[in-house]
């Protein structure tokens, strides 16, 4: 129950408390479910992904933990053990070692960021556009010891708050899928690299089995937008050219989402029950959400906080059923370099 108290109490992040049930109505206007529209969504990505995490940070924390992505999945791993290799993966793609300046591009509350300083003992400096986020991913570096090794900046990565040429290698996991113009945000992580150096990210994107002309698959893409604040979402093929119009070299990408054992989505999945990620099956949604309501009723929570509970159990509906379709991954790996 202490859990529920803390995710209630921080609901709305940096949002005052009173404007919470505001802030949540004017994040589902920019959306299509509810009659919003993509060319308003790229115009405005920096506010409606602000709220987005403003709103939702506690719930996916209560959730998911401190890293707030999926992973493709082994028979016999936990979910807690396939996130965290998933994070070392990208680490030894880029050759992470001690002496070596990283940035994580859109790093949330920095738990990949801890945990890739951990394992590769790089010095890594987090980027993000949320304010909540980069203070309560402060207060869990100190908490972790790593205040040294790990920085928070406040930034857009449209615009990114870095010399040319800075740092020795960039990652993003799950993150850039929110920027209005994928070719822009590559084009600054280009700049802010070194030469001869590289790029690696998971991307969110739409799979070669989506059809534009059908109108479930429309309304999954919808769900999905509307439930994890993303202005559009690109195919595989989009973010492999916006790549090459930047300047990298493409070395090589895979959809790790086509030969996991364990479907990604699983922890959503209605159908599972598991009591190792509890909070995450629907049963678990369910109670968080009741428990939620129930907080706000007698307003020790803020007013709207139920109606952001139930924008992310669309996102959950939505990611299962693109998930089950097979027309979105958010398992679309790529490492790129920057020439020389």
């Amino acid at each position: 129950m202490s859990g529920a108290l803390d995710l209630a109490f921080a609901v709305g992040g940096s949002i005052d408390k009173k404007g919470v049930k505001s802030a949540v109505e004017q994040y589902e206007n920019y959306h299509g479910y509810f009659g919003g529209d993509e060319e308003t969504r790229k115009a405005n990505y920096n506010d409606m992904v602000s709220k987005y995490y403003d709103l939702s940070t506690s719930f996916y924390e209560y959730g998911w933990g401190e890293s707030f992505h999926f992973a493709n999945r082994w028979k016999g791993e936990s979910l807690r053990e396939s996130i965290k290799r998933y994070e070392h993966f990208i680490a030894l793609q880029l050759g992470l070692k001690r002496g070596m300046k990283v940035l994580d591009v859109g790093c949330g509350i920095g738990g990949p960021l801890r945990e890739i300083a951990r394992f590769s003992f790089a010095s890594i400096t987090g980027l993000c556009n949320c304010e909540y986020q980069i203070r309560r991913g402060k207060e869990l570096n100190q908490l972790a010891g790593l205040s040294e090794s790990c920085n928070m900046v406040m930034g857009d990565f449209m615009k990114m708050p870095f010399p040319d040429n800075t740092f020795d290698a960039i990652y993003a996991i799950e993150a850039t899928c929110h920027a209005p113009d994928v070719l822009g945000c590559y084009k600054e992580i280009y700049r802010a690299l070194k030469p001869g150096q590289c790029f690696a990210a998971y991307e969110w994107c739409l799979t070669d089995h989506f059809d534009p002309t059908n109108e479930s698959h429309q309304k999954t893409k919808a769900l999905i937008e509307l439930g994890d604040g993303l202005p559009d979402i690109r195919t595989t093929n989009q973010c492999l050219e916006a790549l090459r119009l930047a300047g990298f070299e493409v070395v090589w990408a895979k959809d790790f989402a086509l030969d996991s054992p364990v479907p990604w989505y699983l922890p959503l999945d209605p159908r599972r029950l598991s009591m190792t990620s509890f909070r995450l099956t629907a049963v678990g949604r369910v109670i968080t959400k009741t428990i939620v309501k129930t907080l706000e009723f007698v307003h020790l929570a803020p007013e709207g906080s139920g109606i952001v509970s139930s924008v992310l159990e669309k996102a959950a509906e939505g990611l299962v059923e693109g998930g089950r379709k097979e027309i979105f991954t958010p398992n679309y790996f790529f490492l790129a370099r920057k020439p020389l």
